[in-house]
């Protein structure tokens, strides 16, 4: 597929490559405090390095407000606004989060997309006005915003604070999702149009938004090797010590919406002397998976993002089980480079946005290719291959994703 965004030139725009000395309020889906990885919290992470950052974790909407189970982080959130309204938290040098006080509605329920964004807007301004009072205390100045893919909390957000420059960070396809889908097919065109600059970690989801804004580019993806270093000598994890070799694993969220559960279960069938280990939080959907009737198919709980190297470096092959659609058909998979990071043989789906992995991994097109494949990764696997991942891994940095962002930054603003 030929790539329709506009390319940065990297020649003339060398001096550019680091952005400084300004102030960048970032919003978005995951909040800071969610003890998992996000493309998000590392690229504000490395802003913050020569920039002032504030992280504003996502207001709580009136379902989660009145809720009486909430998780650790919401509950953090909740109780710190309900004892003093809005808060701000430093998190290092020149780094914040922000939990805002107000509540949205919750709205999606809505059939009409145009009553819902009138609604929005007023969710919006009450959203906005929680960041203002946060730019305020902190004395920030031409603030940079950059939207990390919230649709809806980020749609008004440049006529309401009125930022220097409106950066778009699409990384994933949100329309794809039942939750999403009903008035984001209307509202993401329309952010994505209105947007300063469009920026994305897959090239894939370059050329969509291309279609609605000619500024858009590829940035890249980050991964963090400092972390998932195959050099590191990792203990293993008390919950793996009694699952026998050889051990297939995974490690992210478990949703049907994008893992092939008929994958799984192949594997689990075929290799029935191994171990399938999915290490991550269940949705939902996938609580009443068949999956949890195989006995060596084991399911670990979600685990903090320092923790997941120790479980990947004791897996014999890493997989990516995803199921095809839209949602995953453009979607970066981080996972695959934490994986190759740490020299592993990785089978994986074969999706548009696999085939750039395609000469350090194994890509099937069916749940029965892939269970022949991971038979193919375990008796094909040497220090050369492992090699070669780590290398290959290792181009992907997000100081390198964020140069190209900085880059294009300094563009607009000039």
């Amino acid at each position: 597929m030929r790539v329709l965004y506009p390319e940065v030139n990297e020649k003339k725009v060398s001096n550019l490559l680091t952005l400084k000395g300004k102030d960048i309020v970032v919003v978005g889906l995951q909040p800071w405090y969610y003890h998992v990885g996000s493309n998000c919290k590392d690229i504000a992470s490395r802003l913050a390095e020569h920039n002032r950052v504030l992280y504003v974790n996502k207001p709580l909407n009136r379902k989660t407000w009145v809720s009486k189970t909430k998780d650790e982080g919401v509950q953090l959130h909740y109780d710190l606004v309900k004892e003093s309204g809005n808060k701000v938290e430093k998190i290092k040098k020149n780094m914040w989060q922000f939990f805002p006080a107000s509540v949205i509605e919750s709205i999606n329920w809505l059939p009409s997309t145009s009553v819902f964004k009138k609604i929005n807007y007023v969710n919006n301004k009450r959203f906005a006005k929680d960041i203002e009072s946060a730019i305020k205390e902190l004395g920030f100045k031409d603030i940079i915003l950059f939207n990390d893919n919230d649709i809806f909390n980020g749609y008004y957000l440049k006529e309401l604070l009125s930022p220097s420059l409106y950066v778009y960070y699409c990384r994933d396809y949100l329309r794809g999702y039942d939750y999403w889908k009903k008035h984001c097919d209307t509202l993401e065109p329309e952010l994505i149009e209105k947007a300063d600059v469009v920026v994305t970690n897959s090239e894939y989801y370059a050329n969509y938004c291309s279609s609605y804004n000619a500024s858009s580019y590829y940035i890249g993806q980050g991964c963090n090797t400092r972390l998932f270093n195959a050099d590191t000598a990792y203990e293993m994890p008390v919950d793996l010590k009694n699952i026998p070799y050889p051990i297939i694993g995974y490690t992210g969220v478990l949703d049907i919406e994008r893992l092939d559960e008929e994958i799984i279960a192949a594997i689990a069938l075929q290799y029935s002397n191994a171990n399938i280990v999915l290490v991550g939080p269940e949705e939902e959907n996938f609580l009443k998976s068949k999956l949890h009737n195989y006995s060596n198919i084991h399911f670990l709980g979600r685990k903090k993002l320092q923790e997941l190297p120790a479980y990947v470096n004791a897996f014999d092959v890493c997989i990516n089980p995803q199921v095809k659609n839209e949602i995953t058909k453009g979607n970066y998979p981080l996972k695959i480079d934490e994986y190759l990071s740490m020299g592993k043989a990785v089978v994986a789906t074969r999706t548009e946005a696999m085939r750039m992995f395609e000469p350090f991994t194994y890509l099937s097109d069916s749940p029965a290719e892939f269970a022949d494949l991971i038979e193919k990764a375990l008796t094909e696997d040497n220090d050369k291959l492992r090699t070669e991942r780590i290398v290959f891994a290792g181009s992907h940095t997000w100081e390198k994703s964020v140069e190209k962002l900085s880059a294009i930054i300094n563009k607009y603003l000039s």
